[in-house]
Parts: structure tokens; sequence; C-alpha cells
């Protein structure tokens, strides 16, 4: 009877234990089920902290053409004359390939979170206010994204970036901002100015996807009896929106946010990698590509510098977004 009592006990012990497991918890552990996540999750944010601390970790300055070589390019492993070893070798001009891979993958990560960041946001707030307003309002805004995803993006972006960054255009920023773009990506103040400028060019054409998740997210949410509860309360339309509207649609954002970074370091090496992006010397891993093309049929080597964790990034930051999807889908058991 005791062993009877207690075979029954203990499943109802682990029952208990699962549902007093909060949200964050299952998705976590459903997150960690899908292998490829978890190490793209692993390897991401070994190359993000590895950029953040590329100061410590580089053994040359950025920018050092003081190294001594039979012949530039060198390959990977090089040598000098003063006995220091290059682990990625040195580019045509003296400069360790490996200290450049490290500042690279700051400034292009760097880029990648604040686009996705503004865009998912602004597209997350914009179609709130589509959806939950709805009529005239969700009419104007859905006529401006079906208007902005007709047009052919990159075209566009080629156009706008060759005026905007070619021209040295500056933008009226308040001096706290460029301070902090120059700390963090270690760059000038010409140089942060064009990376603003690079940075809007890509959230102008960024927020559209996330927009039209959050409003067909408003548009089921805003029919929902809580929503209803809370205007007979008195509550206000901006604490509707914020508080329950976007917090409660936020799982296909995080999606679509995760799916973007990848997306938005392909578009920003795509934009380097023809000079209309982020210029040398400031380093990204587009225009480290392009630099290393004049080079790449006597030197096969060097274009994969770059271009192997340029690869790696965005195809980790896709098995992210997969990841999250399924952790975040309400239908997937516990």
């Amino acid at each position: 009877m005791t062993v009877a009592t207690r075979s029954i006990a203990a499943p109802r012990s682990r029952a208990e234990d699962a549902s007093q497991e909060n949200q964050l918890q299952v998705v976590f552990r459903r997150f960690l089920r899908h292998k490829l996540a978890a190490v793209s999750s692993v390897l991401i944010l070994f190359v993000f902290v590895a950029s953040l601390l590329a100061p410590l970790i580089a053994m040359w300055p950025r920018d050092d053409v003081d190294i001594f070589v039979p012949s530039r390019p060198a390959p990977p492993g090089t040598i000098d004359r003063d006995g220091r070893v290059h682990l990625l070798g040195i580019d045509h001009l003296g400069r360790d390939l490996f200290t450049r891979v490290l500042y690279a993958a700051r400034v292009s990560l760097s880029i990648a979170f604040l686009v996705t960041l503004l865009g998912e946001g602004i597209g997350a707030l914009i179609g709130a206010v589509a959806g939950y307003y709805g009529k005239a309002i969700d009419a104007i805004i859905s006529r401006i994204i079906e208007f902005m995803l007709t047009i052919p993006t990159l075209p566009i972006l080629l156009i706008i970036s060759a005026i905007l960054i070619k021209s040295d255009a500056k933008l009226p920023l308040p001096p706290f901002v460029v301070h902090a773009l120059t700390a963090v990506l270690l760059a000038s103040e010409r140089e942060a100015q064009k990376v603003v400028v690079l940075i809007l060019i890509l959230v102008v054409f960024g927020w559209l996807g996330a927009a039209r998740l959050m409003r067909g997210m408003a548009l089921s949410l805003s029919k929902q009896d809580f929503v209803e509860a809370l205007r007979a309360v008195g509550a206000s339309d901006a604490r509707i929106i914020f508080r329950h509207i976007i917090p409660n649609g936020i799982a296909p954002i995080l999606v679509s946010a995760s799916l973007s970074l990848g997306g938005v370091i392909v578009t920003e090496s795509a934009l380097s990698f023809l000079g209309l992006g982020v210029q040398d010397p400031t380093p990204t891993w587009g225009n480290m590509l392009a630099l290393s093309q004049s080079y790449m049929f006597q030197h096969p080597w060097l274009p994969l510098v770059p271009g192997i964790p340029l690869v790696i990034v965005s195809i980790g930051f896709n098995f992210i977004g997969d990841g999250l999807r399924d952790a975040l889908d309400p239908r997937l058991k516990r």
C-alpha cells in the first residue's frame, strides 16, 4: 500500500514542479532543445565578446603598418622580422588581419544591433497603432507599408548610399550620440557620421516586416475581452498599446529581429563591399572583402579571413531565429 502511494505521489510532485515553472524557463528549455540554435548562440556570444575586448586581445593597433615581412599580403601564421606571429596573416598594406577582423566584428555587429533595434521597435509601434485603432488609420498605414514593400530595396539603397555617404553628409546629431558611437566603433567622428547615415538608410526599409507582424497581432488582441475591460475601466490608449498590446504580441517580433540581424549584416557588408558603406580605414567585413578582391587569385586565402566569420555569424542568427520560433510557439508541448 505504501509503495503504491509513493508511486502515485511521485508523478504528482513532478507535475507540480512543471506547473511552477515560469514561462521564461519553458521558453529557455525549448530553445536549448534546438541544438544548432544553442551552438550558434555560443558562437555569436564568443564573437561579440571578442569584438568588445578587441583593444585588449589585439596585439597591434588597428591601422599599424609598421610590420616588416618579405612580401605582402602574407599568409596566416606569418612570422615577421621581429619574431611576432600573425595568426591570420597580413594584408597588402602590412596590417595584421587578426586585429582588423576583431575590430570589423565590433563595427558590423554594432551596426546590425542598432539597425535591428530601431527598425523592429519602430515597426512594432507603428503596427500596434494600426492594428489597435483600425479603420482609416489602419488603411493609411497599410497602404504606406504596401507601397514601400513594392520598391526594389537594393537599388534604392545603392542610390541613397552613393548620394549621402559619398557626399560626406553630416546629420545634426547631439554631441553625446556622436561621442557614444565613436567610443563603441573606435572610429573618428567623420566615420561615426557615415555609420549613422548608413544605419538610418537601413532603418528606413527595415521596419516594414515588424509593422506587418505587429499589426496582425494587434488586430487580434484588440478584440480580446481583457482589452475591452481595460477600456471600460478608463485605461488610456497609450497604456493599452504599450503595456498590453505590444508585450502580448512581441513573440513574432523577437523571431523577426533575430532573423533580420543576419540580413542586416549581409546588407551592410554588401554596401561596404561596393564602396557605399563604411569606408577604409574603419574595418568591416564588407570592406575587408572589397580590399582582398584584387589579390584573391594570387592569395586565395585572403577573402576567407573576413568571409568565414561573416558566413558563420549570418547563418548563426538564422539558426537562433529558428530556435526562437520553436521556443515561442504556444502550440508546442512543454
